[in-house]
């Protein structure tokens, strides 16, 4: 049974019933009741056989490699290799769009009459499709073709609330840098080409030794740049605000939770599985990175008042986290620590699947909001737990697992993070020391910010007094948005407590990358679910976590009911406050709340403060009737990196036109001189 479901026809069914689901929803696109229900039962039955064929591939052990016909051209070739690694991010894929595509059942009927559902199915299932296509394509050629369907049914979803300006300049800002990031792609395909002569992946990882140094180091920073583009990294991540809020929030959910992710996937793959042995400032670099981008996302984060670009910064937060784990692996593989770097791996695939979940879980509850509330800015909400009970406990498990607080599963995959660095602090270089040193404590205080964050937007979101209009007409979501919703938060808590079952899939994936092949474990689990590092360097038990947790919890509760409430009478009355009534103009804001960090951080943030008055009849600047405090952040990397670029740009075809003078003489003179210089170049 296994064999079959993990033979070529098993993946030719899971494209088939995507490719049906696209296909269907095209042809309803004029009936949106019926494009929906088709749309959601083909990406439902798609996803499920996703996983079905990801978890048979773990467990019969064996890769897939298969050619869907021959060569169509010389160099392209739709071959397909699926190893542990591609297994695993095809369950990833498959597990964010199953509870995706469940929320949507009921999320997208608010575009009914307004926009075409069945062109929204169409792009969903070919989306999710060509994510599945790039992780699995074993052809340098044939993946860009994946990649550029990917790229491309993205747009359209980010743009189908298209009679919003933004979604459609934040839509065209994405396409942009996705095509930018692509063209660094193809030059490092194009000189794996040069060197080995051909763009199948497994010829190259076998022709490694023929690629010289130099060569390599180029191909290393084009693909960083090129993939890291598509996953968010700083300085490349400036569509990424812009694009995951614009679109629905399900596609949200995909986008942030897995399609960043095939980013790193490229990454983990070129890196650790094609181009070893690397140089060790590979993993220092990555490790600066990934330093940087945690920092700056969470601190881009906590000045965000509009939840769905707070979540969407906190996606480039968490790419730093992933990529900490991953130049640790590389790091160590260059030194010849197989075992550390196995622990870096682990811990960069298990904060993949981690962030997968909860930033899924995150975003579909903030749609929920959104949905009620019809606003993304937070200030406009407040007291949405009396209406939205179950959205807000959702969301509060999301809030607690992306802040890594115990016994969910973002703080397992972030603890082992924090292990991995920590082996790195006790090498003798001083470069990789200090590196090390510098990214532990980048971690930790990402860690804090986050908690800080998000402490931030659930109280702003769901807590205290209704600030907004729409708050008193909220009621709570739909069943099949809980449902989704549900299924996250659950998932949240079981790779939490059953982290040590998780760890030995990890490291099975690293056993079939170059770089780890032999390697001893360096995480050790024992049958009680402890997790120790090294020989007791460092031990973590997700069971007494989940005791100590149930059993604070407990505690509060009975001292509240049962010692304090029966001890101390309580009075509730008005309270006295000048002679004026308790508003929601009295609460902290969230703008309020994250106040003091921008200013300590204002050197890196540049904040800029307005103040609007308004006056009463006598004009007294003593006696205003209202007084309101604007405290703004301007996008530095928007301004004082690619604003002059654009104008560098814009100059250079300005001045390009004046070379189209409409003259024959002069283009044949352009002719000729390209020619001579061609010439030259070859000879």
């Amino acid at each position: 049974m296994l064999s079959t479901v993990t033979s070529s026809m098993g993946f030719i069914v899971l494209l088939s019933l995507f490719a049906a689901g696209a296909a269907g929803a095209l042809v309803l696109r004029k009936h949106d009741a019926p494009a929906n229900a088709w749309t959601s039962l083909f990406s439902i039955a798609g996803s499920s056989w996703g996983i079905f064929f990801a978890l048979s591939v773990f467990i019969t052990g064996h890769d897939l490699s298969f050619a869907a016909g021959t060569a169509i051209f010389p160099l392209l070739s739709l071959s397909f290799h699926i190893d542990k690694l591609s297994a695993f991010f095809i369950f990833v894929v498959s597990l964010i769009a199953l509870f995706s595509s469940l929320y949507g059942i009921g999320y997208v009927k608010h575009y009914y009459k307004t926009y075409s559902i069945g062109a929204l199915g169409f792009f969903y299932n070919l989306f999710i499709a060509g994510m599945l296509l790039v992780v699995s394509a074993s052809n340098g050629i044939f993946f860009l073709i994946a990649w550029e369907i990917m790229s491309v049914t993205s747009y359209f979803l980010v743009v189908f609330d298209r009679n919003d300006e933004n979604n459609v300049k934040a839509g065209f800002l994405y396409l942009i840098m996705t095509h930018a990031g692509t063209a660094f792609i193809i030059l490092a395909f194009l000189l794996f080409y040069k060197f080995t002569g051909s763009f199948d992946f497994e010829t190259v990882k076998a022709g490694a030794a023929l690629i010289p140094l130099s060569a390599k180091n180029a191909i290393f920073f084009l693909a960083l740049i090129g993939f890291g583009t598509k996953a968010g990294i700083v300085p490349f991540h400036i569509w990424l605000p812009g694009a995951h809020p614009a679109a629905p929030s399900h596609v949200s959910a995909l986008m942030s939770g897995v399609m960043i992710k095939t980013g790193i996937y490229m990454l983990i793959r070129i890196l650790l599985g094609m181009l070893q042995p690397v140089p060790v400032w590979w993993g220092l670099t990555v490790l600066i990175v990934g330093s940087v981008s945690s920092l700056v996302g969470v601190l881009y984060a906590l000045t965000e008042h509009d939840i769905k670009k707070l979540l969407a910064y906190h996606s480039i937060e968490n790419v730093g986290i992933i990529l900490l784990g991953l130049g640790s692996a590389l790091t160590f593989s260059s030194l010849g620590m197989p075992s550390l770097a196995l622990l870096g791996l682990i811990a960069a695939l298990f904060h993949t699947l981690n962030h997968a979940v909860f930033k899924s879980l995150l975003f579909l509850s903030s749609g929920s909001v959104i949905n009620q509330t019809h606003t993304r800015n937070m200030e406009e909400y407040g007291g949405l737990i009396r209406y939205m009970p179950q959205t807000a406990f959702f969301f509060l498990v999301g809030a607690m697992a992306i802040s890594a607080l115990p016994p969910l599963n973002g703080f397992f995959s972030e603890w082992l993070t924090f292990q991995s660095l920590f082996q790195g602090i006790t090498m003798q270089a001083f470069s990789v020391k200090w590196t090390f040193i510098l990214a532990t404590g980048a971690l930790a205080f990402t860690g804090g910010l986050a908690l800080a964050c998000f402490v931030k937007a659930f109280g702003a979101t769901f807590l205290a007094r209704p600030r907004g209009p729409e708050v008193a007409h909220a009621k709570e979501s739909s069943l099949s948005l809980r449902a989704a919703m549900g299924a996250l938060a659950l998932l949240s808590v079981l790779f939490g407590i059953f982290s040590g079952y998780l760890i030995p899939f990890f490291e099975s994936i690293g056993s079939q990358l170059g770089a780890f092949q032999n390697a001893p474990s360096f995480v050790n689990v024992s049958p009680g679910l402890d997790i120790t590092v090294g020989n007791g360097f460092s031990s973590v038990s997700a069971p007494v976590l989940l005791l100590a947790f149930a059993g604070v919890i407990s505690l509060v509760v009975v001292a509240v009911k049962f010692i304090i409430n029966r001890t101390q009478r309580v009075k509730i009355g008005a309270t006295w406050d000048c002679g004026t009534d308790l508003t929601q103009r009295m609460e902290i804001t969230a703008t309020g709340f994250a106040r003091s960090i921008i200013l300590i951080f204002k050197g890196v943030l540049k904040p800029s403060i307005q103040k609007e008055i308004e006056y009463n009849d006598s004009k007294s600047r003593y006696l205003p009737k209202t007084r309101t405090v604007i405290l703004g952040v301007s996008d530095v990397y928007g301004s004082y990196v690619y604003k002059p670029l654009r104008k560098m740009i814009t100059g250079l075809s300005e001045r390009a036109k004046d070379i189209q003078s409409g003259n024959i003489n002069a283009y044949i003179s352009y002719i000729f001189i390209a020619l001579l210089i061609a010439l030259f170049l070859v000879l």
